[in-house]
């Protein structure tokens, strides 16, 4: 029978944390622990492996090392810096954007350059952003949850009500073509559907590869709400055309 996402999940974090505490897994020890099968434990081990947390080897795997993960990380921050800079060049003088609590979103406000353009976001952390005179943050207010400081609840679901907007450039914690735009932070979840419903033009994802193929727990929109994609080369390629064949949104690989 085929196992559920929630079953996978709770799997894949048994894996992991077999893998920090030893460094190193066996396919055989991990199918005996967790009483599936050796082919099951390959494919986990190769989402971990695309997403770049560990080197296989055979009959197993090992975590990448701290200098492996600092430089993985650094790789992944040029990352979304490049697909920032793409979503910022999708944005025009004259609009009124959302933007979310993403990171990767929020690199945008750092590329709009002379652009006049008014920022509607959630993100509190946009105070923060070195921006051009020309460019207009409103915050949405609300309570303010850490650590992603960002504004949620009641008061900022009425207050993006009573707003449309030209475009959106929104994040998220995993996408894929079943589920869509999915969060791992449950009261984020209305606010994103509230920007995705106000928004009169281009609606537009930013996600890096670590994220595409990845479901989170809350789906904040489904692949019909979504007009465009962007993203990076280093995704699994299965995963590239099974969206890139899809005519319901436009995929831009970086």
């Amino acid at each position: 029978m085929k196992s559920s996402q929630k079953e996978i999940f709770e799997r894949r974090d048994k894996i992991f944390n077999e893998l920090l505490n030893n460094d190193e897994v066996y396919v055989s020890d991990l199918a005996q622990l967790l009483n599936v099968s050796d082919l099951t434990i390959r494919r986990d081990l190769m989402f971990f492996e695309q997403k770049k947390y560990i080197e296989r080897f055979y009959g197993g795997a090992k975590l990448l090392s701290k200098h492996d993960e600092q430089s993985l990380s650094q790789k992944i921050n040029k990352i979304k810096h490049e697909i920032a800079k793409k979503a910022a060049s999708m944005i025009d003088s004259g609009d009124t954007i959302f933007i979310n609590t993403s990171s990767t979103a929020l690199l945008v406000l750092r590329y709009l350059e002379d652009k006049e353009v008014t920022v509607i976001t959630n993100n509190a952390r946009a105070v923060f952003i070195k921006t051009s005179p020309n460019v207009s943050i409103i915050l949405s207010g609300g309570e303010l949850r850490n650590p992603k400081e960002s504004m949620v609840g009641d008061f900022a679901i009425q207050a993006l009500n009573m707003v449309t907007v030209s475009k959106a450039v929104l994040g998220c914690s995993g996408f894929t073509l079943e589920q869509g735009m999915t969060t791992s932070i449950h009261s984020e979840v209305m606010i994103n559907q509230i920007m995705l419903q106000n928004c009169k033009g281009p609606r537009i994802v930013v996600a890096d590869h670590t994220k595409l193929g990845n479901d989170a727990s809350f789906i904040s929109g489904s692949i019909h709400d979504i007009d465009i994609l962007i993203t990076d080369k280093d995704n699994n390629k299965e995963i590239l055309e099974q969206l890139s064949e899809s005519r319901n949104i436009n995929v831009i690989v970086i």
